[in-house]
């Protein structure tokens, strides 16, 4: 039994992006509406009603549909891990911040891995506070420090009074079609090479993303029950399908994620399902290629990997000018998406306004959403939004 919701889109304008080199619907009037699965159906034909149907028929009903056709898993399987700290590079902020190197070396049928997270902590507090993280593609930093202005704001986080740590993607997968097993899938996981469906970079990254939490569960100066994924771009991608899989994570935040992030893909504006698979081959698993022009037949849709983030609180974040990522499709998937904790978890979440009647953040418990003006990136007006959501919802406002 197949099962629907209709909705219909309104007008925007899609830049032609430079960089993919390719022609994309500019048009909005040539979107269709989209009908798309209902999440609240299960593979069965029944109705999803509680949480208990929820967490325990169609919340993993989706997991699996995202693992098999869309990303791969992410494996939890492993032999030993180690943290070590090491002094390879001066404190960058040495008045405010505690700053620590931790090499993480993973063991695995004989083989091991090492990834090199950078930590900052604030100086001032007696208490264990909570931590962000940023998933980092950018040109790599040595000392904690990213060169794009306001991309990863260690003083200001730290001023706030949070913790903050990064890892760079490049230390797991490269960010490169050719080369991108030459880390854990490699060294850790090579079967999942061999499988239509199996782990590629983004799988490779969101395996990080946990191994970076499992070092903080451990340091005492670290709340980690009160801990935040943060990605951007591609990176973004990663962030939502790591909280997806991992329930430690309180609060994630996609910013400016797109087509196979927050954007909901049967919009086919902007980026396309059949773009990223020919231009970034190895972000995604083998099979999510079978849905190139096809992304009607796809099973599910991005609205239901918000979904998979619940009860926890979730996060969305567009540019008015990032058209490519089609920041009205992160919207509607938001939107659609957040369902789940009115329908499902009785929590109050309210997403009223059409898309081109935002003109401020909506900041609220368990679900929220902002767009600003300008182009793709990560900049200090996105994270003061991240971080007010955050207070919010961990509670941490002094």
């Amino acid at each position: 039994m197949k099962n629907y919701i209709i909705f219909t889109g309104l007008l925007l304008i899609l830049n032609f992006d430079l960089m993919a080199q390719r022609t994309v619907n500019e048009d909005e009037s040539k979107v269709p509406p989209l009908i798309l699965p209902d999440p609240f159906i299960s593979e069965k034909g029944h109705l999803i009603k509680t949480i208990s149907d929820w967490e325990n028929t169609r919340k993993p009903e989706l997991i699996k549909l995202f693992t098999d056709d869309v990303y791969g898993p992410i494996p939890t399987d492993f032999d030993e891990i180690s943290f070590a700290e090491v002094s390879e590079n001066p404190n960058p902020f040495p008045e405010s911040t505690i700053f620590k190197e931790v090499d993480i070396t993973v063991f695995r049928n004989g083989n091991s891995h090492k990834m090199r997270l950078n930590v900052f902590i604030p100086k001032s507090s007696n208490q264990a506070v909570p931590i962000i993280l940023l998933i980092n593609h950018r040109p790599k930093y040595s000392d904690g420090r990213i060169a794009e202005e306001g991309y990863w704001p260690v003083e200001e986080l730290v001023k706030r009074g949070f913790a903050t740590a990064s890892f760079h993607g490049e230390t797991v997968a490269p960010d490169d079609a050719e080369t991108f097993s030459q880390g854990i899938l490699s060294k850790l996981y090579p079967e999942e090479l061999s499988k239509p469906n199996g782990m590629r970079t983004f799988g490779a990254w969101g395996w990080a993303s946990m191994r970076a939490m499992d070092y903080f569960e451990q340091e005492p100066l670290i709340d980690a029950k009160k801990s935040t994924i943060v990605g951007h771009s591609r990176s973004g991608k990663t962030a939502l399908w790591t909280g997806a899989n991992d329930a430690r994570w309180a609060v994630v935040i996609g910013n400016e994620s797109g087509c196979g992030g927050a954007a909901i893909s049967r919009r086919k504006f902007g980026e396309t399902v059949k773009i990223i698979n020919t231009s970034f081959p190895h972000w995604f698993n083998d099979n999510f290629k079978k849905y190139n022009d096809q992304e009607d037949s796809l099973p599910i849709d991005q609205h239901m990997l918000a979904m998979l983030v619940a009860p926890r609180a979730i996060y969305f974040s567009s540019a008015r000018e990032d058209l490519w990522a089609d920041p009205k499709g992160e919207y509607l998937s938001m939107q659609l998406g957040s369902r789940v904790y009115n329908d499902i978890y009785k929590k109050s979440v309210s997403f009223d306004s059409d898309f081109e009647d935002l003109h401020a953040p909506i900041i609220q418990e368990s679900a929220g959403y902002h767009i600003r003006n300008g182009k793709h990136g990560l900049t200090l007006e996105d994270w003061n939004h991240f971080m007010d959501f955050i207070d919010l919802n961990l509670e941490t406002k002094k």
